[in-house]
C-alpha cells in the first residue's frame, strides 16, 4: 500500500531511537554512528529488527548525520552517496515488505544567513545530495528530524522536492518548553512554510516529552490540515551512576495517545530515550485506536509567516493591513541609499510601520542603477533582523523575487503575477517552488478591464494557470485595481464591484487604497473613505500607509463595525482616554509585536550607541563611534557606558520573550562592528579584558551552534574567549585552561550520547587542582544535570551564561 494511502487508513508507528541503541551496542565517543552502516551493518541491522520486532511500521535509516557537513567531520565527506545508499539497504532488507523506510535527513549543524555563515544554495546543494542517494536508494519517504532552524528545513525540502514531486516528506522542528524553536519560530509559523514548500507530514521531534509536543502539535493544527506527527522524548534525561537515563516509561508516553488521535496525528513515534520497549507499548495502545484520518476543513484563509510570526488574510480575520513605505518612488533618500548598498531608511520604516500595526511588509527596492537581486536579499536580510512581521516581495523581476524568497525565513507573498502569459510563465514556478503565496494583478495582454466583470475572469484565468502550477487557490490574493477617480470617475464603482464578485468566488483580495486620490486635495481623507466602503464590501487585505492616521481610523473603526474586533478591543487600546471631538490619532499602536523599541537611556551619543546596538544598526555604528571620539569620551566609556548598555537591553529583552537568537545575533555584529573600531584605538584609550573564559564543544559531539553564540556574546561583553571548537577531548581542555590560566571553563553538549564527557571533565579539572569555574550547557543539559557533576554554572541560554558568569566572576 502506498505510504500516504496508509497514513489515511490508520495511525503507524514510528521506530525509536537510533543513537542511544548504537552506543550500547559499541559506538565508540566520536566516532561518526553512520559510519557504522559501512563496518557494523549487522549492529544497524539488529537495531531496525529489534524495532520492527516491536512493531514499527516506519523503519528509520541510520543517516541523521548524512550530509557532507556532517560526515567532513569524520573524514567522510566523500562518502555520503555511499553510506545513504548502504544505510536504505540495510532497513530495507530488515523491514521487507512489514514495514516502510524512511530516509533520515539532520541538521547540518551551521544556521543560514544572515544569521549564520551558510547561504541557501549551499544548504539546498548539501540536502539535496543527501536526499538523492536516499532516494536512489529506494527510501520510500524522507523524514527531517530535530531541526532549530526553520530556514534550514525550509532549504532542505525544497531540494526534496527538486529531485521529487511525489515522495512523501515528514518535516518536524525541534520546540523547547516555552513553545518556539531556539531561534523563535512558533509552531504556526513552522507549519505554515512547511507546508508551503512541499512537506506532507508536520510535526515535532526532540527536546519535549508526549504533553509539551501535543501543545506544539495544538498550535500547528490551528493553521494546516496536514496530517500530523509526533516523536517525543522519552522525558528529559537525567544521570544516575554516571549513565544518562530518560525517566518516562514506555505506559507513559502512551498517555496522549487520545488526544493526539483526535487532533489528527497519525504517525507516532518515539526520539531520545525511547527503546524497542516503548515502541512495543506505543503499539499495543495504538492497535484498538485506529480511525481514518478526516483533515480538518480548510476555511480558505492565506497564511503568511516569517521566521518568528505568523498572519492571516481571510474573511474570518481582520482585513490585512500592508505596509506600503519600503518603496523608492518618490523617495530621494531611500533611492540613494539603495544605490549605495544601505539599509538605514529600510530597517527604519520597518520598525516604524510594525510598530503601527502593519501586518505585513511590502518591500520594493526598484530603482534605476542597482543590482537589484542582491538589493532585495540585503533588505530581506535587515527586515528579517528587525521585526518578526512576515513579507511581501514587490518587484517586476523574476531575479529580484528569487533573491528575496531564498533570503526569506518564512512564507512570503509574491507582489505580484498578472494574467499575462509571460508573467504566469515567470512567477508561478518560483511560487510553487518557494512555497509563496501571489498578490494576482486583474489585468492582462489587453490592458486593465474597464468593467467589473473583466477584472473577474482575469482572476479566474489566474486562478487557473496556479492551479496547473500546483499552487493552492487559498494562497491568491487578487488585487482588483485601484484607479484614481480624478481620471477614471467610475474607478472607486468598478473596484468595489470587482471586489464583491472576487469575493463571491472564494478568493481573498487587496487593493492600493492610496491610489484612488491621486491629484486630489486632501488625498488622506477620501482615501480613507474609499478603504471603509472597500472593508465593507469583503476587501481582506490592503497596501496602505499606516503612518496616516485617517487611514488607521478608518481601518479600527471599520473592524468593530464589520464584528472583526471582538468587543472593540484593539479600538478602545488605540484611542482610549481621547476627547470627544478630538484629532483622530492613535494613542497606541494596538496589536503591534515583534518591534525594536527605539527609546533608551542615556541620551546624546551614548543613547544613539546604545540604541545602534539594540537596533542591530551595523552600517552605522562606526560613525557613531567616531562621534564619540571626537566628543572625548574614552574607548573604555563608549564599551560600558554606551554599547554595554544597549547589550544589556537586548539581554533583557531575549529573556522577557520580545527578541529571539536572530535579532540577539544582529545585536552582537553590531557589537562586533564597534569593537573592531575600538580595537584602532587600544594604545590610546584601553579596552580592559572583564575575565577570561575556555570554551569547547566535549568530545564525541561535533555540535557547536550554541557554543558559537555563546563566544560572539561573550567576546562583546568584554570577555577573552579562548575557543577550542568541538569534539573536544578531555586532556586537552585541561592544558589549554593551565596553560592560558583561564578564569572559567564552559562545555557545551547536544547529544545524550555525550553527557557524561562533560562529568569526565569536570572531575579532571578538579582532580588536577585547576581553579578554574566550570560552566555547563546545551539542549540536553539540565541545572539537575550541572549539580549532581559538581558543575558551578548552568545557563539554558546564551544570554543567560553570559549574564550568570558576570555574576559569578565579579564575585
Amino acid at each position: 500500500m502506498p505510504f500516504m494511502q496508509a497514513v489515511k487508513e490508520r495511525v503507524l508507528v514510528l521506530d525509536g531511537a537510533m543513537g542511544t541503541m548504537l552506543q550500547e551496542r559499541g559506538l565508540k565517543p566520536g566516532q561518526s554512528p553512520e559510519e557504522m552502516n559501512l563496518t557494523a551493518a549487522d549492529v544497524v541491522a539488529g537495531v531496525h529488527q529489534a524495532y520492527l520486532d516491536a512493531g514499527a511500521d516506519i523503519i528509520v535509516t541510520n543517516t541523521f548525520g548524512g550530509t557532507k557537513a556532517k560526515l567532513e567531520h569524520y573524514g567522510l565527506g566523500d562518502q555520503v552517496a555511499r553510506i545513504n545508499a548502504e544505510a536504505v539497504r540495510i532497513a530495507r532488507e530488515v523491514a521487507g515488505e512489514k514495514a516502510y523506510v524512511a530516509g533520515s535527513i539532520g541538521p547540518t549543524g551551521r544556521f543560514l544567513e544572515p544569521v549564520g555563515d551558510m547561504s541557501f544554495d549551499e544548504a539546498v546543494s548539501l540536502f539535496r545530495e543527501q536526499a538523492q542517494a536516499l532516494v536512489d536508494a529506494g527510501c520510500d519517504l524522507i523524514s527531517f528530524e530535530t531541526f532549530l532552524d526553520i530556514k534550514e528545513i525550509r532549504a532542505g525540502v525544497i531540494a526534496v522536492r527538486e529531485i521529487s514531486k511525489e515522495i512523501p516528506v515528514i518535516a518536524m522542528l525541534t520546540f523547547e518548553e516555552k513553545g518556539r524553536s531556539v531561534l523563535g519560530t512558533p509552531p504556526e509559523a513552522a507549519a505554515i512554510t512547511l507546508e508551503a514548500v512541499g512537506a506532507t507530514i508536520v510535526g515535532s521531534n526532540c527536546g519535549l516529552g508526549p504533553e509539551g509536543i501535543y501543545q506544539i502539535l495544538s498550535g500547528m493544527r490551528e493553521v494546516t490540515a496536514l496530517p500530523l506527527i509526533s516523536q517525543a522524548n522519552a522525558g528529559l534525561p537525567i544521570l544516575k551512576d554516571g549513565v544518562t537515563i530518560f525517566p518516562a516509561t514506555p505506559d507513559e508516553m502512551t498517555s496522549y495517545h487520545d488526544r493526539l488521535i483526535e487532533l489528527g496525528v497519525r504517525i507516532i513515534g518515539g526520539c531520545c530515550g525511547t527503546t524497542p520497549a516503548h515502541i512495543a507499548a506505543i503499539k499495543k495502545a495504538l492497535a484498538a485506536k485506529q480511525t481514518p484520518f478526516v483533515p480538518k476543513k480548510e476555511d480558505g484563509t492565506t497564511w503568511l509567516s516569517s521566521r518568528g510570526s505568523f498572519a492571516a488574510v481571510g474573511s474570518a480575520h481582520p482585513v490585512a493591513l500592508i505596509g506600503e513605505r519600503i518603496n523608492p518612488t518618490g523617495k530621494k533618500l531611500y533611492s540613494q541609499e539603495l544605490r549605495e548598498g544601505k539599509v538605514s531608511y529600510i530597517r527604519r520604516e520597518a520598525l516604524e510601520q510594525t510598530g503601527l500595526g502593519a501586518t505585513l511588509l511590502d518591500v520594493n527596492v526598484g530603482t534605476p542603477g542597482i543590482d537589484e537581486p542582491a538589493a532585495m536579499e540585503r533588505a530581506v536580510f535587515c527586515i528579517t533582523g528587525a521585526v518578526q512581521t512576515p513579507l511581501v516581495l514587490d518587484s517586476s523581476s523574476p531575479a529580484a523575487l528569487e533573491a528575496g524568497l531564498k533570503a526569506a525565513d518564512g512564507k512570503v507573498l509574491i507582489n505580484s503575477v498578472n494574467g499575462e502569459e509571460k508573467s504566469l510563465a515567470a512567477v508561478l514556478p518560483l511560487a510553487k517552488k518557494y512555497g509563496a503565496a501571489l498578490v494576482c494583478l486583474t489585468l492582462d495582454e489587453a490592458g486593465i478591464p474597464a468593467e467589473a466583470a473583466g477584472r473577474v475572469a482575469v482572476a479566474e484565468k489566474i486562478a487557473a494557470a496556479a492551479k496547473a502550477a500546483g499552487v493552492k487557490r487559498s494562497d491568491l490574493v487578487v488585487d482588483c485595481l485601484t484607479l484614481t477617480v480624478s481620471a477614471e470617475p467610475k474607478g472607486a464603482l468598478v473596484a468595489l464591484e470587482a471586489v464583491r464578485q472576487v469575493s463571491a468566488l472564494g478568493l481573498n483580495t487587496t487593493l492600493g487604497v492610496s491610489n484612488i486620490s491621486f491629484g486630489l486635495p486632501c488625498r488622506p481623507l477620501i482615501s480613507s473613505t474609499f478603504f471603509s466602503l472597500a472593508m465593507a464590501a469583503g476587501l481582506t487585505s490592503a497596501i496602505v500607509n499606516v503612518k496616516e492616521a485617517p487611514m488607521m481610523a478608518a481601518w479600527r473603526s471599520s473592524m468593530v463595525l464589520l464584528e472583526k474586533d471582538v468587543n472593540a478591543a484593539c479600538y478602545i487600546e488605540a484611542y482610549k482616554g481621547q476627547a470627544v471631538g478630538a484629532t483622530v490619532e492613535p494613542a497606541a499602536a494596538a496589536g503591534a509585536t515583534g518591534t525594536r523599541v527605539a527609546a533608551v537611556e542615556p541620551e546624546g551619543v551614548r543613547g544613539r550607541l546604545a540604541k545602534a546596538v539594540i537596533n542591530g544598526e551595523a552600517d552605522n555604528v562606526v560613525a557613531l563611534v567616531e562621534e564619540a571620539l571626537a566628543e572625548g569620551l574614552t574607548p573604555m566609556q563608549i564599551s560600558s557606558e554606551a554599547l554595554l548598555v544597549g547589550l544589556d537591553e537586548v539581554g533583557k529583552r531575549f529573556g522577557s520573550g520580545e527578541f529571539f537568537l536572530p535579532q540577539v545575533m544582529v545585536s552582537a555584529d553590531t557589537m562586533k562592528t564597534a569593537f573592531a573600531r575600538l580595537k584602532m584605538e587600544l594604545s590610546t584609550g584601553g579596552l580592559q579584558s572583564i575575565g577570561k573564559i575556555l570554551m569547547a564543544t566535549v568530545e564525541g559531539d561535533i555540535h557547536d551552534i550554541g557554543k558559537n553564540i555563546l563566544v560572539t556574546l561573550l567576546e562583546n561583553n568584554g570577555f577573552e574567549v579562548i575557543d577550542l571548537g568541538k569534539n573536544v577531548p578531555a586532556d586537552r581542555i585541561l592544558y589549554e585552561a593551565r596553560a592560558h590560566q583561564v578564569d572559567a571553563v564552559g562545555l557545551s553538549a547536544l547529544m545524550t550520547t555525550t553527557m557524561a564527557q562533560m562529568d569526565k571533565v569536570v572531575k579532571l579539572l578538579k582532580a588536577e587542582g585547576v581553579k578554574s569555574f566550570t560552566m555547563v550547557g546545551g539542549a540536553v543539559v539540565t541545572q539537575e544535570y550541572a549539580d549532581e557533576i559538581g558543575a558551578d554554572l548552568y545557563a539554558k541560554d546564551a544570554m543567560e551564561a553570559v549574564a550568570r558568569i558576570k555574576k559569578l566572576l565579579a564575585k
